[in-house]
């Protein structure tokens, strides 16, 4: 039984065998008494601007497992890891047709991937279109303003992490987080992922990961079908029989709804078949650009642009009362993309390749809003998320273009007057009084969060940095109720961000896992 050996901090430019040394001496044991040891994860500590160290994880292996269980009870830094398998139990019930995936995002992907391994042949439907065609269409829209409502930075092969940094968070105890992260590297992401503390692919790499990992999945006896949107289900007393798509009728009893946070339309459907939908609270708030160069010196000091390095990240937020802002999904070296996937509306969200190389960073700087503020009935939130999307439409010029400002325009009502930090936004920017997006309580606490945030990271609040909106899409505004068996009614599996249950890449991934593993717990194998 391993042990994992934390907070082992050593200087910028010391190997893995500098912190490996620094873990056997802090617990006293021999080298010989090691059957294994290897650094398995790694953090930048830049409390100290002026003694940056890189805080590791050492993992040690010892030839005498009662050594290794003394040593972990003598140290609190110290705890045993054990050697853990995780296998699904398989049931009885017979499947009628085979498992249908709705979605093909992290959930519907990491849900297909299990089924498919262990013999459950399923179905995958996804409204937008593969990869490659994907790209185009989003391609297209960012340089013609021409949105194609299906296919789009929401819809399509990769869900709406596709489009982003690909970040992923792990925790080393989580056995299903390390399934995911080694199924990314078995098909070509960077193996430092499973190292890092801070792990992303990066879009670039990303697109092509996914596609990939379906062609296994098809390989293991499993169907996805692009442009296949659900339009209807077939309940009899509460069991589901069928399912409808836009060109067949699919028996099944065994329907995974992995639909993204943006499926509107479907939600609406769920409702109208009796499906419980409940209100959920969300964020709301805009993207802000800064130079990546200038946040490396702000988090770095006279480290910044050190080899050793990654590009500066950060995350902040700030609660007053019951209110709270902060930052979220921030992109260093990335830019910020037309995210819209209705019409006459506009969306915004961050993106960076793996390298991120780009000359800005953004971040999402987003309020809480709950039912109490926009209403208690199951759609409400996303009644309220539209009417800012297309508040901002209008507002832009009514041609997808975005509203934007300068950080000094939005806090003092100064002209906007373009400086150091250019917009990336693809389809085109129009300076405008963002102020008339948001009502006055998420409003008051952006302003507050900008002011609060630049306290702790010098230059936030820069008078010429960035501001465009909005951001609305952060989580799904509604949750899929289902029981401890994962499901909402007999057959149905609600899985994944847009069912309430996951927010990114990885806990979308891993409640995929958990739902493919309550499937084949109760249905026998085809």
């Amino acid at each position: 039984m391993p042990i994992l050996v934390s907070q082992i901090n050593i200087g910028l430019g010391k190997d893995d065998q500098a912190a490996i040394n620094k873990a056997i001496k802090m617990l006293a044991i021999k080298f010989d008494d090691i059957k294994n040891a290897s650094v398995i994860k790694k953090s930048i500590d830049a409390r100290k601007k002026n003694d940056i160290k890189i805080a590791c994880t050492v993992f040690i292996e010892l030839k005498d497992e009662k050594l290794e269980k003394l040593v972990a009870k003598n140290n609190l830094r110290v705890v045993l890891k054990s050697k853990e398998t995780i296998k699904p139990e398989f049931g009885n019930e017979k499947l009628v047709g085979r498992p249908i995936i709705v979605g093909f995002g992290p959930a519907g992907i990491f849900s297909a991937y299990m089924l498919a391994k262990y013999g459950y042949r399923p179905i995958v439907i996804e409204r937008g279109s593969d990869i490659d065609r994907r790209v185009q269409e989003v391609e297209k829209f960012w340089s013609e303003c021409k949105l194609n409502e299906q296919t789009n930075v929401q819809f399509g092969e990769g869900g709406a992490g596709t489009f982003s940094d690909g970040k992923l968070t792990t925790r080393i105890n989580d056995p299903f987080c390390s399934m995911v992260l080694d199924l990314f590297v078995k098909h070509g992401a960077p193996k430092d992922i499973t190292m890092r503390s801070k792990p992303h692919i990066g879009t670039d790499l990303l697109r092509n990961i996914i596609k990939s990992i379906r062609k296994e999945i098809i390989l293991m006896g499993a169907e996805v079908r692009f442009d296949t949107k659900l339009e209807s289900l077939n309940l009899n007393l509460g069991r589901l029989s069928s399912i409808k798509t836009n060109d067949q009728e699919l028996k099944t009893n065994a329907l995974v709804l992995a639909i993204g946070h943006s499926a509107r339309d479907t939600f609406s459907m769920l409702l109208e078949n009796g499906i419980e939908l409940v209100s959920k609270s969300f964020s709301i708030g805009f993207r802000i650009e800064h130079l990546q160069e200038e946040i490396d010196r702000a988090l770095y000091g006279k480290y910044a642009g050190h080899k050793l390095l990654p590009k500066g990240e950060y995350t902040y937020s700030y609660r007053t009362g019951d209110r709270g802002v902060y930052t979220f999904c921030m992109c260093p070296g990335g830019v910020v993309v037309p995210s819209s996937s209705e019409a006459f509306g506009v969306v915004t969200n961050g993106m960076s390749e793996y390298a991120r190389n780009g000359k800005n960073s953004n971040s999402a700087v987003v309020v809480g809003v709950s039912p109490k503020d926009f209403g208690n009935k199951p759609l409400d939130g996303v009644n309220f998320q539209r009417e800012i999307e297309r508040c901002a439409f209008k507002l832009a010029g009514s041609c997808y273009f975005a509203p934007i400002a300068i950080v000094d325009s939005y806090l003092n009502g100064s002209t906007y007057k373009e400086g150091r930090v250019k917009q990336t936004y693809a389809c085109g920017t129009t300076p405008a009084d963002i102020s008339q997006l948001f009502p006055s309580y998420v409003n008051d606490m952006l302003k507050i969060g900008l002011r609060a945030f630049d306290k702790k990271l010098p230059g936030f609040a820069s008078p010429d940095s960035i501001i465009t909106a909005p951001e609305t899409r952060t989580s799904s505004p509604v949750r899929i109720v289902r029981d401890e068996n994962f499901t909402s009614c007999c057959g149905i599996y609600p899985c994944g961000e847009g069912a309430g249950y996951a927010g990114g890449i990885m806990s979308a991934a891993v409640d995929g896992i958990r739902v493919a593993f309550a499937i084949m717990k109760r249905f026998a194998p085809k």
